[in-house]
């Protein structure tokens, strides 16, 4: 075992590492850009040094200064982690001649399944099953085009050199696979560096089912069973699971045979994922091989009960895998959400902000949370806008699902928009429940996980008024203890006013509606006019925002966080967000004229389609940005003639920023 590691990555894979490595002894280094200088990672590690400005091609990507770092601090081994540079078969070929450990696979293994296209050959040669489909060198757009129409549609443009929904696009007719095709290859260059990519069939009602692969360099491989991850937004996955539900165990053990011929095809070591698509009719082929840890690791680690980052550091150290294949057992069922900085509503958006606010279920043998990310903390636009993985598991499917309803509905965080709203609808749809998954799940149900917003409850109303008023209350007596006289009449705040019922009008905007409460006081109470009729409230506000209310008698626990002049409302499964709102003060004047297009997110342009002048139609690409490692194509919202562009490729925009303007043209 090693004595020091340094770990190649930020976040939460990082500290992910770091603790596995403090429960076995092994000292850590991080590694921190300008942007993490407070992160979550540096304060987990035994000491941490700074590589270079908050762009991941200065730090997280620059092998130079990473290596530099491990000589001095005296690391003996690197762990990547994932993405940067996990599957970089240069940084593995240089950590071997700096004489350091790359704790991964050889540079042989990542070299072959580097390339889809040569993987694809490899897999073919092992008898490991194929998706149709065309992985070769020709790639003149005429070509690719042709093998597509040989193919039929629909096909997969899937970029060679790398994963993650980059570089990949779905393409429904011939029509569409030019654009298609220049876009898939601008976004795995921008990516990857190579802009090769590859054609396959498209298969309907497809599911994403991958397997955990481990081998060591005494021979010896084995499969730590599978892990369904065909929940996807954007190619991304966002829910995966382990066991994969529906899977007989013939399926099973043909799946991981193969997964197994086809790490030993390579002269795999280490932790690698084979990923297989699966078809309606249960019959599965391959798609690429990850050649590291994969995000979605724990799931596999709830159900074998077995630490895949302490396997990592054994094989890298020469070591023999921990078990034999017939010693490893499956062990009830576990579901992992990733929760995203993300707007769900705007076809999910990447998010930034501060989070001022969060709030998680507690973590015991049920429930793991793996994050980077503390309270305090901003999600920039730098890097992935992930925050957290939760990670549940319990004896069977249906037990460990109500486990991650619940604990979603827990997760709270205000400062940014997420993704846990989304993520509980999904796993409480029927379809989903019943085992019902394929990767066009989101699509196939959009109109139950994206339901029209209702406006809030009653008891959310009521928890709103009554945090103001108790907030209001607790200002004034703040000042009168503060002021030399606390008994004065100015700082009374029961509503009084002469020969008048005392009471007081709150107004809360809910996506600009204007909800009025009417809150008239009483001895012991708040009797509120609410919606539903009148109510009365009363109750206590922590520190924390946990807020106990008392209406009509019965006893609701809910939370209240502020964030400037918005208040996140929680009461059980109802999650609101209302501004509060002082009618006098109003008056928020448009801040983007009429016609404007705007930058959805900070970003850069990575292309512009259009100049001044030009006629464009409803629905014409106009300008392409990139933020967050993803394109969007910014389009036109109707007929008309560009009035002005006011950026040009490889502009960075801030958040709400006017890229161009269309007016009628007359």
């Amino acid at each position: 075992m090693f004595d020091k590691i340094l770990i190649a990555n930020r976040g939460e894979i990082a500290c992910r590492v770091a603790r596995t490595c403090r429960e076995l002894g092994v000292k850590t280094v991080a590694v921190y850009s300008e942007a993490d200088v407070d992160a979550m990672h540096v304060r987990a590690c035994d000491e941490a040094w700074l590589i270079g400005p908050a762009a991941a091609r200065e730090s997280y990507l620059n092998m130079e200064r990473i290596l530099d770092v491990a000589h001095r601090s005296g690391a003996q081994a690197i762990h990547p982690g994932y993405g940067f540079l996990s599957e970089n078969a240069e940084f593995a070929r240089v950590c071997e001649k700096a004489g350091i450990v790359f704790i991964g696979p050889p540079t042989s293994a990542i070299e072959a399944m580097g390339s889809k296209s040569a993987a694809k050959a490899i897999m073919e040669k092992a008898g490991v099953p194929l998706v149709p489909g065309y992985h070769g060198d020709d790639q003149s757009p005429e070509h690719l085009a042709v093998v597509a129409d040989e193919i039929g549609y629909p096909v997969l443009i899937k970029a060679s050199a790398g994963g993650g929904g980059k570089g990949m696009r779905r393409v429904d007719s011939h029509t569409e696979f030019r654009d298609a095709l220049d876009a898939a290859k601008r976004e795995a260059a921008s990516a990857f560096g190579d802009d090769q990519v590859l054609i396959e069939k498209y298969l309907l009602q497809p599911r994403h089912v991958e397997v955990q692969v481990f081998a060591d360099t005494h021979g010896n491989t084995v499969h730590l069973f599978e892990r369904d991850c065909s929940i996807q937004r954007r190619h991304q996955k966002v829910i995966e699971e382990a066991p994969a539900p529906g899977l007989s165990q013939e399926t099973r053990d043909a799946m991981g045979t193969a997964a197994v011929a086809a790490a030993e095809a390579i002269g795999y070591v280490g932790a690698g994922t084979v990923e297989f698509i699966m078809d309606a009719r249960g019959e599965f082929f391959f798609m690429e091989m990850n050649t590291r840890l994969q995000v979605e690791h724990p799931v596999t680690e709830c159900i074998t009960g077995q630490d895949l980052v302490a396997w990592q550091l054994q094989v890298a150290g020469g070591g023999t895998l921990p078990l034999a294949q017939d010693q490893l057992r499956i062990t009830g069922h576990a579901f992992e959400a990733r929760i995203y900085a993300e707007d769900a509503e705007r076809d999910f958006l990447p998010a930034t902000g501060t989070i001022h606010h969060l709030r998680t279920p507690a973590e015991n043998r049920h429930v793991r949370i793996d994050t980077g990310v503390r309270q305090g903390d901003a999600i920039s636009v730098h890097y992935d806008p992930m925050i957290a993985k939760l990670v549940v598991w319990d004896a069977d499917r249906g037990t460990a699902l109500k486990r991650l309803r619940d604990a979603l509905h827990q997760f709270i965080i205000v400062g940014t928009t997420t993704n846990a709203a989304f993520l509980a609808r999904v796993a409480g749809h029927p379809a989903f429940v019943e085992g019902g998954v394929d990767t066009g799940f989101i699509d196939t149900y959009r109109d139950a996980l994206f339901p029209e917003a209702t406006a809030p409850s009653d008891r959310v109303l009521a928890a709103a008024a009554l945090y103001e008023l108790l907030t209001v209350d607790k200002d004034a007596e703040q000042r009168a203890t503060a002021s030399g006289d606390p008994w004065s009449p100015w700082h009374l705040t029961d509503g009084w006013r002469p020969n008048s019922d005392n009471f007081h009008t709150l107004h809360f905007l809910d996506d600009n509606t204007d909800l009025q409460v009417v809150a008239h006081y009483r001895d012991d109470c708040y009797l509120l006019e609410l919606p539903g009729g009148q109510q009365r409230v009363s109750g206590e506000l922590r520190p924390d925002g946990h807020l106990h209310l008392v209406l009509d008698g019965t006893h609701l626990d809910g939370w209240v966080l502020q964030d400037g002049s918005s208040l996140t409302i929680v009461m059980g499964e109802e999650i609101h967000r209302l501004v509060v709102h002082d009618p006098l003060t109003a008056g928020m004047e448009d801040e983007l004229r009429e016609g404007s297009l705007t930058a959805p997110m900070p970003g850069m342009i990575r292309a512009v389609h259009v100049k001044a002048g030009d006629a464009v139609k409803e629905g014409d690409a106009l300008l392409v940005l990139e933020a967050m490692k993803m394109e969007y194509t910014i389009r036109a919202f109707a007929d008309g003639v560009v009035d002005h562009v006011n950026y040009a490729a490889g502009d960075q925009v801030t958040e709400g920023a006017e890229l161009l303007a269309i007016g009628s043209g007359e």
